[in-house]
């Protein structure tokens, strides 16, 4: 390689990047690397490309290595991007190739801005997918079947007997102890509905006793004995003492 030429190289490199290069000696350079397109709300990332020209270059590739100086790229995506460099560097062996190298760089970075900020997307569509999920499922509720409402049912009913037996606690506590026996005694009491549900047979012992009980008149004997108290009346003769 002449110096002269590899001289020529630095001359325009310097040119085109005068803030990003930097000249490390009279065959190695490093250049700071930005995405040709940035994306805006994805992190920002930058390379810096280190390479060391030797002595059969161009003919042959240089050596040169990467490295991140802002953002975060995993060793997968840097291998990946090494790899590309070569198969670039030998398509253009002969030629002065670090410019195309750069270039190549750049569009590579912002195609990984993009590819981040699809993922992006896709992942903050699948988080508010999930929480309407979640939304319709809380706002859905749980489907009732017999098992289900004959749990909740017994739950209901011991919630409400505790329910009432505070109740009635509080209602002790403010009556005097007289006062409490007659409470006790009225609400021990069975009502009819209650006495008639314990033993549905009193109704018809009721009839039975009304049956027993009971006198049979004949209506026509009464009628036909009045009608024979009325006939005597009229044949009966009345004397005064004038006669």
């Amino acid at each position: 390689m002449s110096m002269e030429v590899l001289a020529e190289e630095f001359e325009v490199l310097e040119s085109i990047y005068p803030t990003e290069l930097t000249k490390i000696s009279e065959r190695e350079i490093s250049i700071t690397i930005e995405p040709d397109d940035p994306v805006e709300g994805v992190e920002p990332l930058a390379l810096a490309l280190n390479v060391e020209y030797t002595d059969g270059y161009p003919d042959v590739l240089p050596n040169f290595s990467l490295e991140a100086t802002e953002g975060e790229l995993d060793q997968s995506e840097v291998d990946h991007l090494h790899d590309e460099l070569r198969k670039v560097g030998e398509e253009n062996l002969g030629m002065a190739m670090t410019f195309t190298l750069v270039t190549h760089l750049r569009e590579r970075l912002s195609a990984l801005q993009r590819d981040r900020e699809e993922r992006k997307r896709q992942e903050e569509a699948e988080k508010e997918r999930r929480a309407l999920e979640a939304e319709e499922a809380r706002t859905r509720g749980t489907p009732v079947t017999v098992e289900s409402f004959k749990a909740w049912k017994a739950k209901f009913d011991k919630e409400m007997a505790e329910k009432r037996a505070r109740e009635e606690e509080e209602k002790m506590k403010g009556l005097s102890p007289k006062e409490r026996e007659e409470y006790k005694k009225m609400h021990t009491r069975l009502s009819g509905r209650q006495l008639f549900e314990r033993d549905r047979t009193l109704g018809i012992q009721d009839e039975n006793l009304n049956d027993e009980d009971a006198v049979s008149v004949d209506i026509s004997q009464y009628d036909r004995t009045a009608r024979e108290e009325d006939e005597d009346e009229e044949d009966r003769v009345t004397f005064s003492d004038s006669d």
